[in-house]
């Protein structure tokens, strides 16, 4: 599942992703998110949240993501994607509970192998 408010944004990180052949649930909101997120919480194997969103940022997201059981999907992977590239940035976001951090503008390849590692489908490299 990706988070963002931004529909160009959201257009190229679902295109970029359907052409590596992922199925790709896109949301415009944190409440979207959670909401998707316990309705069906074994459906997603990743979350990617853009961080710099209006009302509910993805701190607020990845915060509340924590808070639900394991059961209700508070245990998905993972990743902040956000224009907020510093070293403190990166850090406030796996502090906040992201496992991984990916700047825009966003790199097919980058981006697929930060998925591959937070699926568990690649080589861990960290």
């Amino acid at each position: 599942m990706a988070v963002d408010d931004q529909a160009d944004s959201r257009d190229l990180m679902k295109w970029m992703l359907e052409e590596f052949g992922a199925e790709v649930v896109i949301v415009t909101s944190a409440r979207e998110a959670i909401a998707a997120l316990t309705e069906s919480p074994g459906k997603y194997d990743v979350l990617l949240a853009d961080i710099g969103m209006p009302e509910e940022d993805g701190f607020s997201l990845i915060r509340q993501v924590r808070a639900l059981e394991a059961e209700a999907g508070g245990q998905i992977p993972a990743a902040a994607i956000t224009a907020y590239a510093t070293e403190q940035e990166r850090q406030k976001a796996i502090d906040a509970g992201f496992q991984m951090h990916l700047a825009k503008p966003i790199e097919l390849t980058e981006l697929v192998l930060m998925i591959a590692n937070l699926s568990g489908r690649g080589a861990d490299n960290s």
